[in-house]
Formats: C-alpha cells, structure tokens, sequence
C-alpha cells in the first residue's frame, strides 16, 4: 500500500513497504558492518521504518528516515534539538501519526491501523518520557502495577509480585509505597522504568529519560538503563545526550540532523571516526 505526503504544492509518493524476506535481507547487507549484534540466520528486523516522514502544518521534521533495529539491539540516536529524534521514537508506538511511510514491528505493518491495533501494539512498546508521565496520587508500587492490571489483565496479586520485583531491580523496593511527590526526580525515573520493564515488552523506547534530571541523579538512572541494556537481553532504542553512555553501551549509534539518519554505526566508529562533517561537528561541540 502506497502512502503520500503533501508537501506545499507537492505531493510525495512513498513506496510501499517491502516484502519482509526482501527486507530482511537488504537490512542485513546493510547493517552487518554497523553493529555489534550478533546475526542469526534468517533474522528479521523487530523494527522496521522505511521512508518515513513527518510534517506539522508546513514544517517538515522527518525526511525519508529508514531505520532497521534488531532483537536485542540497543540502538542510541544522538542530535541536536529539533533534529528529530523524538517525533520518530513517538511514531513509533503511534504517539504522533506518520504523514507519510511505513513502521513495521514484526513484520506487521502498524502505521495506519485502527485505535484498537494500536492500544493493542502498545502492549509491546515500552516507553519512558522525559517527564516521567507516573499518576501522582498513586504509589509506586501501583504506577507499576497499573498497566500489567489495566492493560496485560493480569490479576492483581501477580501484578504485585512483578512490580515489586522490577522495584527492586532499580533500587526501589524500600520506595514502593511513596507517591511520587515524595521521590526525587530520578528517583521518579527508575520508577517508570520499572513500570515499562514490568509489562514485558518486545522494544522499550527511552526519549531523553535523563533531560528533566538534575546533575547529580543522572547517574543513578544511567546505572539501571545500563544495567537493562547489558543484562536484560531487551531491544532498547534510546534518544539521548550521554554520550558516555552511547559509547559503552549501545551496539550502533544513529546520528539524526534536519530530520535525517545522517550516520549511524558501531560507537567507537561514530565518536572516533565520524565520516560526516555534521557529525564531526556536533561530537567536536559536547566533548
């Protein structure tokens, strides 16, 4: 299925999304060098996004990405303000509607569904905003609960027992009966992290979770992600500005600009030899 964009005057005609045998293919030949993750055979992509584009009123913000992320991958997207990165981490799980292009989870394409599908597709997308987004008259105990409850439908005792064994695993079990006016701000992070870890989903999307924090609680918040990223076996796909943590971390970094994938690859290629001069220039500004 075709989709377009208008564009002033202009209409944009998209191609249709690939056949995932085709796709998975030419993500392979095209990803093999750039990332540390280890190929199966016949793998295929967990995200695909091909041509994907999106405009507010007459500002164009993503141009034509194309962006494949692996079982497992942690892929960190680094970039100025405004180049993106967000809108395309809030396409992804339908936060913001595509104007034109194609997301594909699994194989199943996503952009253009109906309410129900995408309620449904949030299932497996994790997400951990910049401000935090728990329900201030709630503990922590029961921002984690919630979705399992709401969402999985799964019985609240359960739910319990994983909210307060995702609780612990970020150093909060001795928290989980604070609200989050009582937290501080990082404290309040790796509280929603625990909530998205504890519905088990296939990808976890992290936009900026360390933006809103204070210098001395980014630390502590960077630790669990850490953590997450080396031990969990998840597909993590981070936006963010620690470049330390990109560095040590993620298995491919993606370098966005104007609302383009201006590079990407393994981190010490990027960080230490990037082969855009845009590149080159916002790595030489924050070091």
């Amino acid at each position: 299925m075709k989709s377009f964009m208008k564009s002033g005057a202009k209409e944009l005609e998209v191609p249709p999304a690939m056949d995932a045998e085709e796709a998975a293919r030419k993500a392979y030949e095209h990803d093999q060098g750039l990332t540390k993750h280890t190929f199966k055979p016949g793998e295929h992509p967990i995200v695909r996004i091909e041509h994907l584009n999106k405009t507010f009123t007459d500002t164009p913000v993503l141009r034509d990405v194309n962006l494949d992320v692996w079982n497992g991958e942690i892929v960190v997207v680094l970039g100025p303000s405004g180049s993106g990165k967000s809108t395309m981490l809030r396409c992804i799980n339908m936060l913001e509607t595509p104007t034109a292009g194609h997301i594909l989870i699994e194989d199943q394409e996503i952009t253009g569904s109906k309410k129900t599908d995408v309620n449904k597709l949030r299932r497996d997308l994790g997400m951990v905003f910049q401000g935090f987004n728990l329900f201030p008259h709630m503990t922590a105990l029961e921002n984690v609960m919630v979705g399992q409850v709401k969402v999985l439908k799964k019985p609240k005792e359960e739910a319990r027992v994983e909210a307060l064994k995702q609780l612990k695993a970020v150093g909060l079990a001795d928290r989980a009966d604070y609200k989050p006016p009582q937290l501080s701000g990082g404290q309040q992070q790796r509280v929603a992290i625990a909530r998205a870890v504890a519905m088990h989903p296939k990808v976890i999307l992290f936009d900026e979770p360390t933006s809103a924090l204070d210098p001395e609680l980014v630390r502590d918040v960077l630790n669990v992600m850490r953590d997450l990223a080396l031990h969990s076996g998840m597909t993590m796909i981070v936006v963010t500005h620690e470049m330390d943590f990109a560095r040590d971390v993620a298995d491919r970094v993606v370098f966005m600009e104007g609302g383009v994938v201006v590079e990407q690859g393994l981190p010490s290629e990027v960080f230490d030899h990037p082969k855009a001069q845009r590149t080159k220039e916002f790595l030489g500004h924050i070091r």
